[in-house]
Order: structure tokens, then sequence, then C-alpha cells
């Protein structure tokens, strides 16, 4: 009966219900078909317990940092620091839209907030250039997974939060998977600029005053990231730094732009009003999953499921690699049909132990969850991604999910190369003497 449940949630989901909602109808539901209704009035104590963590408060303070700096004119002066970088080379603007998400990654932490973004700015200026507004709404869509792999990650804080994995750690051994995910889109782009002819573009006539401008920018990535991987701050309180510095920041960009103090100070608090209200709802529905999926892991937990997978795969006398194969398979499957923080909490509490059994390193382990999941954003029906895309761009979203599959492809080997050679991955914490 707890099957029936769960299916009907599936469709429920999949037909556009909310996700915490459907997930949490569907434990309670299974709570109630297989005769544990007397575990529901530990539920609230197993919530709180779930998220009673310092590391947890970086998720929302990041989100915070993230939205202050995209409404303080941050974006655009990324966007004129990449178009200088890459904008002469043919299929220029799809180099800039590319290494512009690379610059934002350092800031957001999140996908869906970078496509949404760069969509405003790119598609539109890609599209009076000679490119087909669907392939410029794919490339932006697809440049946008380097969001959430490039720290500060929202997904990374979230699993090492989740897994009791250091945060510091999987931060360091973001940096090289995020860069090569950006070199592998540049190389298709500039396959596909061969192909269809697309042109170079026009760069900013002023060098220095560019480089200038994006300096304030720049440089708060640096500061905060190197803070939490030399131990200098928590996660928790590097994210309330970047607050604080994505502010003054902000508020300079005002100034540059030619408006007094007082009216600066005065335009930045109306925007900083506006981003705690919009971090205050994507926090709320974040936890709400997680609480929705906490009850369900419960369930799971009651009758023995992670133990049964467990013995299952021993069972099966899988080597660690044909582990993270089958794992890596798994997670892509599960990420066409949920969010990533659902999957998180939904899966990976089943699927990590026995690769953790079987010898996996904990941070190469989280870091290809995480792009694996990530991944999720372009990969229709619910890819957030491309739904922002499709949506802030007016892209349809059938042509937009063609358009991005060799993108998607790419980004899959880029997977397949991080999950078969862990080096590549964990080279940045042993740098930073995280690990041994």
């Amino acid at each position: 009966m707890a099957w029936i449940v769960i299916l009907t949630a599936g469709f429920a989901a999949l037909a556009g219900a909310g996700l915490a909602y459907v997930l949490g109808a569907a434990a309670i539901g299974s709570f109630l078909l297989n005769g544990l209704d007397r575990y529901l009035a530990g539920l609230p104590q197993h919530f709180f317990a779930q998220v009673d963590s310092f590391t947890f408060l970086a998720m929302p303070l990041f989100i915070l940092a993230g939205e202050v700096m995209t409404r303080g004119g941050v974006t655009r002066a990324l966007v004129d620091l990449a178009l200088l970088i890459a904008g002469r080379m043919p299929g220029g603007l799809g180099h800039v839209n590319v290494a512009a998400s690379v610059f934002l990654a350092g800031i957001s932490g999140s996908g869906v907030a970078d496509a949404a973004a760069l969509s405003k700015t790119f598609v539109p200026e890609m599209e009076q250039r000679g490119y087909s507004r669907v392939y410029a709404g794919a490339l932006t869509a697809a440049a946008s997974v380097i969001g959430p792999i490039i720290p500060p990650s929202i997904i990374l804080v979230f699993y090492g939060a989740m897994m009791g994995v250091s945060v510091p750690a999987l931060f360091a051994a973001g940096f090289i998977p995020g860069l090569l995910l950006a070199g592998a889109l540049m190389a298709t782009n500039a396959v596909f600029a061969w192909r269809l002819g697309h042109p170079a573009s026009p760069t900013p006539p002023s060098r220095w005053p560019v480089v200038a401008k994006a300096a304030p920018a720049l440089a708060l990535p640096v500061v905060i990231l190197g803070g939490i991987v030399f131990g200098w701050v928590t996660p928790t309180e590097a994210a309330a730094l970047a607050v604080a510095a994505a502010l003054a920041v902000s508020i300079l960009y005002t100034v540059l732009e030619g408006a007094p103090m007082r009216a600066a100070l005065s335009i930045e608090l109306a925007r900083f009003v506006q981003a705690l209200i919009h971090t205050a709802v994507v926090s709320g529905a974040i936890f709400a999953i997680v609480f929705a999926a906490g009850a369900f892991e419960y369930f799971l937990a009651l009758i023995g499921l992670p133990k049964l997978f467990a013995e299952a795969v021993a069972g099966l006398g899988l080597s660690l690699p044909g582990y993270l194969a089958f794992l890596t398979a798994a997670l892509l499957i599960a990420g066409t049909v949920m969010e990533a923080p659902m999957a998180l909490v939904l899966l990976v509490p089943v699927l990590v132990p026995p690769a953790i059994a079987l010898g996996a390193n904990p941070i190469h382990l989280g870091t290809i969850i995480c792009f694996n999941l990530s991944l999720g954003l372009i990969s229709p029906p619910v890819g957030g991604s491309l739904m922002a895309v499709s949506a802030v761009a007016r892209v349809p979203f059938g042509r937009l999910s063609l358009a991005i599959l060799p993108f998607f492809f790419v980004e899959v080997a880029v997977l397949g190369a991080l999950v078969y050679w862990p080096d590549i991955v964990l080279v940045g914490p042993r740098l930073a003497n995280l690990i041994s």
C-alpha cells in the first residue's frame, strides 16, 4: 500500500504540485498505511535535529548575499569584464556568457538565480549578434550549472551539513570541476561557432575602467573563500561577511553611477529589503522540502530500507568503480524528476553509506554527487534553469529542452571524468592541506 502512495505522490509532483506538500503527504500516508502512526509524535524532534546545525545558517546567508550583489549592479560589471577577456574570439559572446557564469558562481551559489539574471542580459544581445534565440537560451541554461559547483555553493553547504562532511574541503574541491566544466562548454560553443558562423563581439573600448569597476566584485569571493579554505572563518561566518561585503560593494557601485551617498544608502536599503523578502521565500521553500523529505527519510529508516539496500549492494559484490557508476546513473535519472534538495535528503542517506563502506573518499563522493544533481537544473521535465530561461527569455520550453542536449551530454562527460579520476576533484583540498 505504501508504494501506491509513493507512486501517486510522484505523479502529483510531475503534474506540478508543490514538492514539499507532495512529499510530506506521501510520508504521512506511508506511516499510516504501515501501522507506524505511533512514530509520528517523534517527527518534530527529528525535523529539528536534522537542521540543528550551525553550518545550515550559511545557506540563507549566501542566498541573501547573492541577492544583494545581483540587485546592486555586480552582474553588469562582471559581464563587461568577461566581454573584455573573451569577446574577441569567434562565438565571443557565447564565451562571455560562460565566463560571466564563472564569475557569478563565486557570488550567488545558485544556478537558477544565475540563469535568470544572465538570460535578461545575454539572450537578447546574442540574438542581435546573429545567434538564434534558442541557442542563446540553451547555452545560458547550460552555463548556469557552474553556479552550484564553484563555491560558495548552496548545495555543497547543504550536503556538508547534512552528511557531516567538511564544507571548506568541499569548497576547495569545487574549483577545478567548475573550471573544467566552463572549459568544456567554451569548447562546445567554439565548435558551434565554427559550424554556424557565430561572430566575434566588440569589446569595451576602455580596458582599465572595466577592470577597476569589476575589481571589488572579484575581490569578494577571494576574501570570503580564502577565509573558509584557510580556516580563518567558518562557512557561516563567511556567509555573514559576504552579506556585509555585498552591501558595501553595492553602495560603492551606486555612488560610482553618480548618486550622492545619502541617496545611495536609501536605494540600497530598498534593494536590501527586497533581497530579504526573496531570500525568506527561497529559504523557506528549501527548508519545507528538507522537512518533508526528512519525514520520508525517517519512514525509510524505520522500515530498514537503508540497511536492506546496503546488504543488497554487498551481495552483488560490486567494486567501488562499479558502485560509483551505478550511483551516477541513479542520480542522473533522479535529477530529471527531483529538485536537488529533495534528492539530497531522500536518496543520499541511502546511497552514500555503501560507497563509503567500499572505500570512497567522502570529499570526492560529495563533490560528484552535488555535480550530478546540479545537472538536474538542465534536464527536463523539472529542470529549474530551463524553466527560468524559458520564462525570462521567452523561449519555448520544448525547443529549449532539445537545444540543451549537446551541452547536457558534454556536462555528463565531464562528470564521468570526475568520477573516474578522483584526483581531479581532490587536488584542491590537498593543496589547501584540508585532506591528506
